[in-house]
């Protein structure tokens, strides 16, 4: 069976660099599917889009809301010449009520264990409308390798440079942030998959940059400890969202090779300063990530903070816009408080003002948000920022662990 997944554009924020990472929902999505289905992908964000290419099934892939408009451009195109369309992802889970209206069959929740049925139905003839897993997880086991082989490599580099590959080793969070969308759609208790599966699978992938995606590796601490011992031996250099404020795992972290985190800054504290400072005192690089616009900031509070990452030497920083995402507290809160302005999804890029402030206006939040970009980089672009990490990675890359790091030398403590 011939299978089409598309993976549709999306706008990008105009403050960041140009490049695109190789995306993780369609190939997690194509490891699940049953070994006889021929995939032919697309990922249109790098390469033109051919509708006319035959196939059996046309698959949309689509991760974030600002997708949605043009993955359901294409899927009214597709049916508008007689093909059938499933779609899946975050993001039409996120907006499953409206996504119905555009596709023959439109999958919710995690694909592992479940696309052979789907694919049975779809032979048959009797493709359902809707595919309703929410909720329902199932086992880690069953999760990955990814098929990084239907990826068009060549097509995933910055000014020549290869960027990271995506893997993930756990799923779910406990964690409850106000902004995130991860409580319906992964569920809040931290789902890890089998440490050796995870670890074979970083080392089958032939890039020696990883990106580790999950919500959070601060989950489980003896889990993340028993992670970076084995990730060790591999030698990989990665990036990853926070990892554990604790000395043992900080060393465990950069002995495994971490090369950076996304550190969430949400003030000016003193317990904000720390933690940067101790990620670099273990050569681990912190890109910060500021939403802007919560209701405890005004215009001169984002003024101050923009001044604070200065002084504490982030490595980059990446500000965005508030956004109330469907199915996110925030969205719950804002629309009781009717302070949305729209739901143009388009626009929904977390670059855009797209709510009421509390105490300022639309107007001064989205100065403020172009305001952060240009004084953070106003000594140094984002671009020579971004270069300087990648001479960083190259100089680990080449140099050998020093002694006191090698993971034979490191006092690992219980091994589970």
């Amino acid at each position: 069976m011939k299978l089409k997944l598309i993976y549709p554009q999306w706008p990008k924020l105009p403050n960041q660099p140009r490049f695109n990472l190789p995306p993780m929902g369609p190939v997690s999505f194509a490891a699940a599917l049953p070994a006889d289905v021929d995939v032919d992908f697309c990922d249109e964000n790098v390469e033109a889009l051919d509708l006319q290419s035959p196939a059996d099934l046309y698959a949309i892939s689509c991760m974030l809301t600002c997708q949605t408009p043009r993955a359901y451009a294409i899927a009214d195109e597709l049916r508008a010449a007689g093909k059938t369309v499933i779609m899946g992802g975050i993001a039409i889970m996120l907006h499953h009520e409206e996504a119905a209206g555009h596709a023959d069959s439109i999958f919710l929740g995690e694909a592992e264990g479940r696309m052979d049925a789907v694919f049975r139905d779809f032979a048959d003839g009797k493709l359902k409308p809707v595919y309703n897993f929410l909720g329902q997880f199932p086992d880690t086991a069953l999760i990955g390798p990814a098929r990084r082989d239907i990826l068009k490599r060549e097509l995933y580099n910055y000014r020549g440079v290869q960027m990271v590959d995506l893997v993930h080793a756990s799923r779910g969070c406990r964690f409850n942030c106000f902004p995130c969308c991860t409580p319906f759609l992964g569920g809040r208790q931290f789902r890890p998959r089998p440490i050796d599966k995870v670890v074979a699978e970083m080392a089958a992938i032939p890039n020696n940059r990883l990106f580790i995606v999950d919500n959070s590796l601060a989950q489980d601490d003896q889990w993340e400890k028993d992670l970076f011992r084995a990730m060790a031996p591999l030698g990989k250099k990665w990036v990853s969202h926070p990892i554990k404020d604790d000395p043992e795992i900080l060393k465990l972290a950069q002995a495994a090779g971490a090369w950076y985190v996304y550190q969430a800054i949400f003030d000016t504290s003193d317990f904000i300063r720390a933690r940067i400072q101790r990620y670099k005192d273990h050569g681990i690089g912190v890109e910060g990530t500021i939403i802007l616009g919560t209701d405890d900031q005004s215009l001169d509070d984002i003024k101050r903070l923009v001044d604070f990452l200065l002084e504490i030497d982030l490595d980059l920083a990446e500000f965005t816009v508030l956004t109330p995402f469907p199915h996110s507290a925030i969205c719950t809160q804002l629309t009781e408080q009717g302070r949305i302005l729209h739901r143009d999804w388009g626009r929904y890029t977390a670059g855009e003002v797209v709510f009421k402030p509390a105490r300022m206006s639309v107007d001064e939040l989205q100065w403020a948000y172009q305001y952060a970009w240009d004084s953070f980089y106003s000594e140094e672009s984002k671009e020579f920022k971004m270069a300087k990490l990648y001479l960083d990675v190259l100089k680990k890359e080449q140099a050998p662990l020093t002694e006191s790091l090698r993971p034979s030398n490191v006092k690992w403590g219980h091994q589970a």
